[in-house]
């Protein structure tokens, strides 16, 4: 009884596919005109291959010289002001979190390269990169303290010399046994 049904759907399909035949054949051919057909060519004759384009509007002109104009004033901007540039993308970090760019940002302030200089947003910034175990930054800290820029609490400048001492900050080391020996880091 299968075999019954799966013949009757095999001639169905066999049918219709000999009607489709038949079909394309009554369809009228293409004939190409007159001087377009060139039996040496690959194709025999002409490839339409796309239409032209319609121009851009007027709008999306004045916006790709707008965007233009905007790209070569912040190359220029970034050729003759990089130290502006870097310290404000430095500052974006920073106040994300990342102690290393807290750090970046007080060594800016430290010295005044890319901002105007002021040790105390320098030591603010280095406590902050300090909070988070930054070890440079912990000894910037703690030598801001010793020189007069910035008050810790009791110890606090020989904890942070001897954490930036104990992950590999060379200048700790000579701090704490030329200075902090001899009682200077209370």
């Amino acid at each position: 009884m299968e075999s019954e049904k799966e013949r009757r759907i095999a001639d169905e399909m066999l049918t219709n596919a000999r009607r489709r035949q038949k079909e394309r054949e009554n369809l009228p051919k293409y004939v190409p005109p007159e001087g377009e057909w060139d039996p040496n060519l690959p194709y025999g004759g002409k490839v339409y291959l796309a239409r032209k384009k319609k121009p851009d509007p007027m709008w999306v002109k004045i916006l790709e010289g707008i965007v233009i104009f905007g790209v070569l004033c912040f190359i220029y901007y970034c050729y003759y002001y990089f130290e502006n540039l870097h310290f404000h993308v430095t500052h974006g970090y920073a106040y994300l979190g990342y102690p290393q760019a807290q750090h970046q940002v007080g060594q800016r302030y430290l010295y005044g390269a890319g901002v105007d200089k002021h040790e105390g947003k320098a030591m603010e910034w280095f406590g902050k990169a300090a909070d988070q175990g930054h070890p440079h930054a912990s000894y910037n800290l703690a030598v801001g303290h010793l020189n007069g820029l910035h008050t810790l609490d009791k110890g606090k400048a020989h904890q942070l010399i001897s954490h930036a001492a104990s992950k590999g900050v060379n200048e700790a080391h000579r701090v704490l046994s030329e200075v902090c020996a001899r009682g200077g880091c209370e």
